[in-house]
């Protein structure tokens, strides 16, 4: 039997774990058709930041249960089995080879829509979250929304474009049984559960929390409107806004327009963005006094999250949380090193082309289990220099890599530059997975007697760190 410290703990973990899978598509939802900024560029501002001019919605009525059919062994539909299209300008592909899940695991979809009108919407924002207690990890891995697939009984086209399709074309389930059919085709993840959910409860769940600390890796800068009540087509009522990279309070408004904008960067970038907010939000529900607020939040997330999960499924989940190391929520991208450019004959369109093999890889990386030796996260003691945000910032990129990473007291380094500091005899492979992960090189490693070394590895941070990394390369910028 819990006692009640270890229950309002499981509770509080519990509560962080459905945060994290609800919260994806709360912050995912894009800049809707007609609130973009106007192209001209006004004279930037260095305002405090101001919240965001996008009304909220009604609740997205919820999809209709979905399956997982075809079962396993069963053909999949022939192309224009459902609809009637031109011939692909890219062969199909065969189906992916299905990826098997320890028991007890939970494959969640997050989906953040477009909003256009008629009874569909392309999702435009695609985030997969394995949850699988037995292995001891979640990882969410980011799916580019032009990702160029194949739609089962259909054809080639954008990945997402399947829900539209699923839902206009007569697909068995709609269109969220072909977007999860879609994924299981071309990336061999079985989906158990969804959430499509409005940002209308977005604002209310981080503003509840009295807002979280973002640990924003990069300088980002983009289209914001000066103050809500003025005309949204004039281009006097928009401003160049910067968020610089450190640990930058925000409240629901203001977390909302950082997750969403993407007017001046890519979607690989955008997807970075959206993984430090859920990262945030995680860490805040973790604090004790959450633990009274959850009857506040659950009603908040039941008014904006339309899901085929329930409590029961999120309180199923306490034991594990309470196992669960903060280096082992994983966070992954399907980037440039798995898919090719490629622009569409017909109609011209840029989109994805995925790189199977490569795909496979990195996701195989994501979902496996860790090896009884990497059961305990290899330690990284890191000392901050001037900068202390900028500690906190390389201690978030090796939790993201799997590290423990810890901010301890320590000597700064003594010249201003970043030592990594090992013992001999560690491990060279580990040596050299923190220096990739932080874009160092070997310059910067330094060899210290064993009897000296309180961890296996400390980290002098300096002030020429750079914390920027691009999610859609295999290695961190800096």
């Amino acid at each position: 039997m819990l006692n009640e410290r270890t229950r309002g703990l499981s509770r509080r973990l519990a509560l962080a774990t459905w945060l994290l899978v609800t919260g994806c598509s709360l912050l995912s939802l894009p800049v809707q058709r007609g609130l973009a900024p106007p192209k001209s560029s006004p004279v930037p501002s260095t305002q405090a930041p101001l919240p965001t001019p996008f009304a909220p919605h009604e609740p997205t009525q919820a999809p209709p249960d979905v399956g997982r059919a075809p079962a396993e062994g069963t053909a999949w539909p022939s192309p224009n089995t459902y609809g009637r299209s031109a011939t692909p300008s890219v062969p199909i592909p065969p189906p992916a080879q299905e990826f098997t899940f320890p028991e007890g695991s939970l494959n969640v979809l997050m989906l953040g829509s477009d909003r256009r009108s008629g009874i569909g919407f392309r999702t435009d924002t695609i985030l997969i979250a394995s949850i699988q207690p037995a292995a001891g990890l979640v990882a969410l891995v980011s799916v580019p929304r032009d990702l160029y697939v194949y739609l089962p009984g259909y054809t080639v086209s954008r990945i997402n474009t399947a829900w539209i399709y699923g839902e206009t074309l007569g697909y068995p389930g709609g269109g969220p049984q072909l977007l999860f059919d879609t994924v299981r085709y071309n990336l061999g993840v079985p989906i158990d559960r969804y959430a499509l959910v409005e940002m209308s409860g977005f604002r209310q769940i981080i503003d509840v929390f009295g807002g979280v600390e973002v640990r924003v890796a990069c300088d980002f800068t983009d289209w914001r409107m000066r103050r809500p009540d003025l005309p949204e087509q004039a281009v006097s009522s928009w401003a160049l806004f910067t968020v610089p990279r450190g640990v930058i309070p925000m409240d629901g408004d203001f977390a909302l327009w950082y997750a969403r904008s993407r007017s001046r960067s890519s979607d690989f970038d955008r997807a970075r963005r959206q993984q430090e907010v859920l990262r945030a939000l995680y860490r805040e529900a973790l604090q004790p006094e959450v633990l009274t607020r959850i009857p506040e939040l659950y009603r908040a997330l039941q008014a904006s999250v339309k899901s085929d999960a329930d409590l029961d499924d999120v309180l199923a989940l306490a034991p594990f949380a309470t196992r669960m190391e903060p280096a082992h929520l994983r966070s992954r991208f399907i980037g440039r090193g798995q898919v090719s450019t490629f622009r569409v004959p017909a109609s011209g369109a840029a989109v994805l082309l995925p790189k199977p093999d490569a795909i496979r890889a990195l996701l195989e990386e994501a979902f496996a289990p860790y090896a009884e030796s990497e059961a305990t996260p290899i330690p990284v003691e890191i000392v901050a220099g001037s900068n202390p945000d900028l500690a906190t910032l390389v201690q978030e990129r090796l939790l993201y890599a799997g590290f423990d990473a810890a901010l301890v007291e320590g000597e700064p380094s003594p010249d201003g530059a970043s030592h990594l500091l090992t013992p001999a005899g560690a491990s060279l492979d580990a040596q050299t997975s923190i220096l990739t992960v932080l874009g160092l090189t070997e310059r910067a490693v330094v060899v210290q007697p064993e009897a000296d070394a309180s961890a296996q590895f400390r980290l002098q941070v300096g002030d020429d760190f750079d914390p920027c990394f691009d999610p859609a390369g295999s290695a961190p910028s800096g």
